[in-house]
């Protein structure tokens, strides 16, 4: 009987240790098929218990080339699209994409809808869905953004593709914006909630023709796609904002109330720092303010900025790279970097 009850329970153990692990694979971020393997870049980070980014690397040796990451993305949307939002960040590398139509082509596989950007950064068209990032001097830093976060209708995924990688500096760093309200929250609990029941409101002027020599220079021509003062404002009315024409030809761009946070659907509840009041607030052609026209104190606006640069990840680019970001999870940037450096973007519903 004794034999049989220690046989019985050693049967039991090894039903926990083999449930147990299988528990662990289910919970680990496991590609499908044999075409991904997980692999690592620097500065990745785990939090909440998943890799951020994700990296995805081939898993035969040797690499592969572009047709294959194409075929394999197209059988594998729905997988790869919940990672991104499990990890806020994918990473695409060492699959031989080389430029803008190759990267065309890895959009299209993925599926998701095109939305065209409206912004004040200066942008050229590439091919097919693909731009331009930032066209602002080098030199000069971009600053942490969810993309195209002030209008009405925003992308829920930003897509960069690194063509040219820079010989120094040019990282687009991001952040998980979820930590930020956490911080913000626990150090200021009042003043977010006060700003969330106020909501925020914005300014911005823009020039009327494209100055790329600023990183916020894109003219409202091009950014309104006329040259039409009452076409523009119908589309600007669309778009969530009311303009003010200005005696030199520009105009001032005025939108809110707006939200300091944001929980969106399937991201476990979590209150999204998604706003731009450290990127506005009491700049030279820009404005953040409460919704009723108080001020925000600097002080808080100052640390918010520190708790972002605290928690952000500094990616570094390599020639080939595709960097999928959750643009409702996930705040990002540049850094100035030497010249060359050519990144392009997509982005998507």
């Amino acid at each position: 009987m004794a034999a049989l009850m220690a046989n019985r329970q050693l049967l039991e153990a090894k039903v926990a240790i083999n449930n147990a692990i299988l528990t662990a694979n289910d919970a680990a971020p496991s590609p499908p098929g044999d075409f991904f393997a997980v692999g690592e870049c620097d500065d990745q980070k785990t939090i909440d218990g998943e890799q951020v980014p994700l990296v995805l690397t081939p898993a035969m040796e040797g690499g592969t080339r572009h047709e294959a990451l194409v075929a394999a993305l197209r059988a594998e949307r729905e997988w790869l699209e919940g990672k991104v939002v499990a990890n806020s960040a994918v990473l695409l590398r060492g699959f031989g994409v080389r430029d803008a139509a190759e990267f065309d082509a890895v959009v299209e596989a993925l599926g998701w809808p095109d939305i065209r950007y409206v912004g004040p950064a200066p942008r050229t068209h590439v091919h097919g869905r693909v731009w331009t990032a930032n066209e602002g001097p080098l030199e000069q830093s971009v600053y942490f953004h969810h993309e195209m976060v002030l209008i009405k209708e925003f992308p829920e995924k930003v897509i960069l593709f690194c063509e040219v990688p820079p010989p120094e500096g040019g990282e687009t760093p991001f952040v998980p914006s979820f930590r930020v309200a956490e911080r913000a929250l626990d150090e200021f609990p009042d003043m977010v909630e006060e700003l969330d029941v106020k909501g925020l409101r914005y300014t911005f002027t823009a020039p009327s023709n494209n100055n790329t020599g600023s990183m916020r220079g894109r003219g409202w021509e091009d950014a309104f796609a006329t040259s039409d003062k009452a076409e523009a404002e119908k589309r600007a009315k669309a778009l969530g904002m009311d303009l003010e024409w200005l005696l030199d030809g520009g105009v001032k761009t005025i939108l809110g109330p707006r939200p300091l946070t944001r929980v969106f659907p399937g991201r476990k509840g979590r209150r999204m720092w998604f706003n731009t009041v450290v990127g506005m607030h009491g700049k030279e052609l820009s404005s953040a303010t409460a919704a009723d026209g108080s001020e925000i104190p600097a002080s808080f606006v100052q640390r918010c900025e520190q708790i972002i640069e605290e928690e952000s990840i500094q990616f570094r680019w390599r020639k080939g790279d595709i960097l999928i970001l959750d643009n409702l999870a996930t705040l990002h940037g540049r850094r100035p970097s030497l010249p060359p450096r050519r990144v392009l973007v997509a982005t998507c519903k």
